[in-house]
């Protein structure tokens, strides 16, 4: 072992092949800087030599080091141990200290830091001592000495290590610091080495894949997968919807049908609606179709025999509940619960959490046992919210159970509306235990066991809520494409461009540390000076902040505060569709806004005076600075006559920043000053005035990876409103680290980001020049974008026109079937560019502008290029 040289300027000096003995030697006991945490303690040429080691050594092979002791014995194991070695100590002596070491720079160290180096004074002693009393006695002539250790390491997880540090050395060496693979219990070990691995080798890709809004299709045949090996229960992907968490599964479900009575087990109400679990409105007085939020849940005990008199009296529509545990084992509870539900045509979701364990030795779970033997009936479903892990207790996702095509897609589909996606990496972790689970195990080779069907008589269930059915079945969501790989998504919010070293880095760190404190995940300074730098919002002592994973989950619990305050939500023209749907389907008074396109389909003063002098409590929603499809900017004059209007009328202004961020001229637009414009209508505004602001910083970050939404409200009435809908998935503390880091480097102007950045911008204009020229010359009618990662444009040349495709029985192109002429319209524009090209993007049913398509630039390279050639194909197949 060396120590730092306390002079500088000595291991700066560039050693020749001729250097004399004397100054070779006057260096031996001294090592400069490698680069590593470890340097601190003078053992940076060790962790160098190390993690060198890491990359040849064998998956059995053993590294012996011979340790000087002076850092202490705990800092020398650690050194190994952070980077995933199991040491043995062979051998301990001590030595006398070298004469010619100068241990100042240590007592320096231990003059700044809590840490103290280990001395001991002659050869005898056994107390150890720090530099500073060493280097006092051996000033007098004292002897000193230190220990000198023999050890043996080897690596617990080879291969998933050698990935790891293969990661690290490939760019991302500044944050080896903050890596720690030591790990007392091995079972935590086993867990999150092979994620950390997973993760590491995801990372090393450009961006991170579209996936359904159903799920991770790897991670949900993964969960399928398990249940047939270990509880032979014969599942597909398409059986198993993924949830950010059980909470949200349950209200999503009860959202869905909006039963007039709902009996949920007592456990699983606390983070549902106040409204719905002190309602007394048993009797069904309100009907589905005034808006209003009619359900009531009434609690339950989980006792089967219990829930079960319940039931038999009450008669709810939806059954929400849990296992006993001295009922789990066996199957009797769920079978009774399963025939009164089918008796009284009541919907049954069961919740397994409690049960359910991620092991290779798996408990018996009495319901788990009847479906390897019985299908799933179609009025039941199972929920099971995964949070045993061993590393991160806190991380949640949930699923769904359901051989019931027609649930699994609704399900699918509330996911989309209500919550965005499900955390990607969250599914990729448990994702990642399942796979190790399943890799334990051997294939079986016998065929898979026949399973009764429920051929039982019931009444009919209930179903869809009539605000949900045109929205599952006709609104225009995202198009699956599992089936067929080839499909081009320009139809989602999401950004392919290639993510920036530093948010990879930020990612990675904030999984591979232990043990953050709680300063270094609250983001809330952070986003205080983001709004403030960005939009000039202003923030005080009474400002609540109010996080999730996504923005779109933030705005859905805005709509549910403007129907409790009987409010109508005003929507200019030129939406966000999925925004809209959601509101639909959750039951609020809309009204749209006319807009116009030689504006850019932003809101003019002129206009939106118009609607809201005849609207009673109006809410209105604004997508800005950058709108969203259009990509237009408003400017700093353009917002303030906007608010204005809105503090005339005591509106309550909902500003959705969460595709802004991304302007191509920023310098010639300008920026917001929210702050100013605010002070200005102080005196004139209406006392209901409030504006709230909402954002997230997805395609900021340039990723589908890190989903984080942020909520600022200023108002005492509506942050109570707003905490009485509960049921929020929250980010991660892994996210809220990697959010904060990522905010400070913006703060800081770091190079890798501003740069990306800049890149991303740069690259958007293009792309959106590009796909201008290519849509003007296959004759499309094209808006001009400012910012963000869309544009809209309007096929006026091919309405009326008839379009030939050769469809196969299951809708997919093929040349052996027969040919299906289709006249385009608004209606089935969306669909015929699908059929005929692969490519899918949103109609005006999504834009909510008469005529117009919307496209998303953000893509791929690759798939962008692809994107162009479907558009020229289509025209030509069309027009020619």
């Amino acid at each position: 072992m060396q120590i730092l040289n306390p002079n500088p300027d000595a291991m700066s000096k560039i050693i020749t092949e001729n250097a004399s003995e004397e100054f070779l030697y006057s260096l031996s006991n001294y090592c400069a800087l490698q680069g590593f945490v470890e340097d601190q303690f003078g053992l940076g040429l060790i962790a160098r030599a190390v993690e060198e080691g890491i990359s040849v050594i064998k998956p059995n092979g053993i590294m012996i080091f011979n340790m000087g002791g002076r850092p202490g014995q705990a800092v020398c194991k650690r050194l190994f141990e952070r980077r995933g070695f199991r040491i043995t100590k062979l051998w301990q002596t001590k030595i006398i200290q070298a004469a010619d070491t100068d241990i100042s720079a240590l007592v320096e160290i231990e003059k700044n830091s809590p840490h103290r180096f280990e001395f001991f004074m002659g050869l005898s002693g056994d107390q150890p001592i720090c530099a500073r009393t060493a280097w006092a006695y051996g000033k007098t002539g004292g002897s000193i000495s230190h220990a000198l250790s023999v050890y043996s390491c080897q690596l617990r997880q080879p291969s998933q290590v050698k990935i790891i540090f293969e990661f690290l050395k490939s760019g991302f060496q500044e944050i080896s610091s903050s890596l720690d693979l030591s790990f007392e219990d091995d079972s935590v070990a086993d867990e999150k080495i092979p994620f950390l691995a997973y993760l590491a080798s995801v990372l090393k890709e450009s961006y991170f894949p579209y996936e359904p809004p159903a799920g991770c299709k790897r991670f949900r045949s993964l969960i399928a997968g398990f249940m047939k090996t270990y509880h032979h229960i014969p599942l597909i992907a398409d059986n198993v919807v993924i949830f950010p968490s059980r909470t949200v599964a349950i209200e999503n479900a009860l959202r869905m049908f909006s039963p007039r009575l709902a009996i949920v087990d007592e456990h699983l109400t606390r983070h549902l609606p106040k409204q719905w679990i002190t309602s007394l409105a048993i009797e069904n007085t309100v009907t589905d179709d005034s808006g209003e939020d009619t359900i009531t849940v009434i609690e339950a005990p989980r006792q089967s025999d219990l829930m079960i008199e319940l039931i038999k009296k009450l008669k709810p529509q939806v059954v929400v509940t849990g296992i006993a545990p001295f009922e789990a084992v066996t199957s009797s509870a769920f079978v009774h619960l399963l025939e009164e539900t089918r008796e009284i045509g009541s919907r049954l979701f069961l919740d397994i959490s409690d049960h359910f364990e991620l092991s290779s030795l798996p408990g018996s779970i009495g319901v788990l046992k009847y479906l390897a033997g019985t299908t799933l009936p179609s009025h039941a479903a199972i929920i099971c919210g995964l949070v045993k892990n061993k590393v991160y207790p806190d991380l949640e996702v949930a699923f769904v159970i359901s051989e019931e095509e027609s649930l699994f897609n609704a399900l699918s589909k509330t996911v989309e509306l209500l919550e965005g996606n499900t955390a990607l990496i969250s599914q990729y972790y448990y994702g990642c235990i399942f796979h190790e689970l399943l890799a334990f195990q051997l294939a079986d080779r016998r065929p898979p066991a026949q399973r009764n069907c429920e051929n039982g008589k019931s009444v009919d269930v209930i179903g869809f809520a009539s605000s949900a059915i045109p929205v599952l079945g006709n609104a225009e969501l995202s198009i699956d494409g599992a089936e067929n790989g080839s499909l081009i998504h320009m139809d989602i919010d999401q950004s392919f461009l290639p993510m920036p070293s530093s948010v990879k880095a930020s990612i990675f760190e904030s999984f591979a540390r232990q043990n953050m404190n709680e300063s270094e995940t609250d983001v809330t300074a952070s986003i205080k000076h983001f709004v403030k730098s960005n939009y000039g919002f202003p923030t005080d002592s009474c400002t609540e902040f109010i996080y999730a994973e996504n923005s779109k989950a933030l705005f859905n619990k805005l709509v549910l505060c403007c129907i409790k305050e009987g409010g109508t939500l005003c929507f200019p023209a030129g939406s966000n569709g999925n925004y809209v749907l959601a509101a639909r389907f959750l039951k609020a008074s809309i009204v749209t806004v006319p807009t116009d396109v030689n504006v850019g389909f932003k809101l003019t003063a002129k206009t939106l005076s118009g609607v809201l002098d005849t609207v009673k409590n109006p809410w209105v929603y604004i997508s800005g600075p950058t709108t969203n499809p259009a990509g237009s900017l408003y400017s700093s004059n353009e917002i303030r006559e906007v608010l204005s209007t809105c503090a005339k009328f005591g509106a309550r202004v909902i500003i959705d920043t969460s595709f802004s961020g991304l302007e191509f001229d920023y310098e010639g637009w300008g920026g917001w000053d929210l702050d100013g414009c605010l002070t200005e209508l102080k005196s004139s505004c209406k006392p209901s005035f409030c504006l709230s602001l909402l954002g997230g910083l997805s395609l900021k970050m340039f990723n589908g990876a890190l989903r984080f939404g942020f909520l600022i409200l200023n108002q005492s009435i509506l942050i109570d409103t707003f905490y009485s809908y509960p049921g929020l998935s929250r980010p991660h503390s892994t996210v809220r680290y990697a959010i904060k880091k990522l905010l400070g480097l913006m703060e800081q102007n770091a190079a890798d980001l501003s740069n990306a950045t800049l890149e991303h911008t740069r690259k958007l204009r293009s792309r959106s020049t590009c796909l201008k020229e290519v849509l003007e010359k296959s004759e499309w009618d094209v808006v001009e974008s400012s910012a963000g990662v869309s544009i809209v444009a309007k096929p006026s040349a091919y309405f009326n026109k008839i379009v030939r495709l050769k469809l196969s029985p299951n809708g997919e192109k093929s040349l052996e079937n027969a040919i299906t002429e289709i006249k385009l319209d608004e209606s089935n524009i969306r669909n015929a560019i699908l059929k005929a090209t692969g490519l899918c993007i949103n109609s005006s049913s999504w834009t909510g502008i008469p005529g117009y398509c919307r496209f998303n630039v953000a893509l791929e390279e690759e798939e962008f290029n692809r994107a162009l050639d479907c558009i020229v194909k289509f025209k030509e197949l069309v027009l020619n």
